[in-house]
């Protein structure tokens, strides 16, 4: 049976109670007999097993959506630079003109 959650609009007792999905919310508070809403709580999901790509999780962010819309991560330097080598000038042969 799932836990559902009241909070009483007069004095503000909260309190839970186990409910079968059938049976007719609460609307009276065990207090002071004054009118009770039904509390919603966030569910959270994990995607587990085969069958998802890693785009599918919101966590490490090491997967790029590849849509553009934030900015671009830039590339930092690891103090191992390749040295460049200089272009070599072009030598050209000597034509007999």
């Amino acid at each position: 049976m799932p836990t559902y959650g009241y909070r009483c609009s007069s004095c503000g007792h909260e309190f839970e109670i186990h409910q079968r999905v059938s049976d007719q919310p609460l609307a009276v508070c065990p207090k002071c007999q004054g009118k009770l809403t039904k509390i919603l709580y966030p569910v959270g999901i994990a995607f587990k097993g085969s069958g998802f790509y890693t785009t599918d999780y919101r966590g490490s962010g090491t997967a790029s959506s590849g849509n553009g819309s934030g900015p671009a991560p830039e590339s930092k330097p690891d103090g191992k630079s390749e040295p460049k080598s200089e272009p070599k000038p072009e030598s050209k042969p000597a034509s007999g003109d």
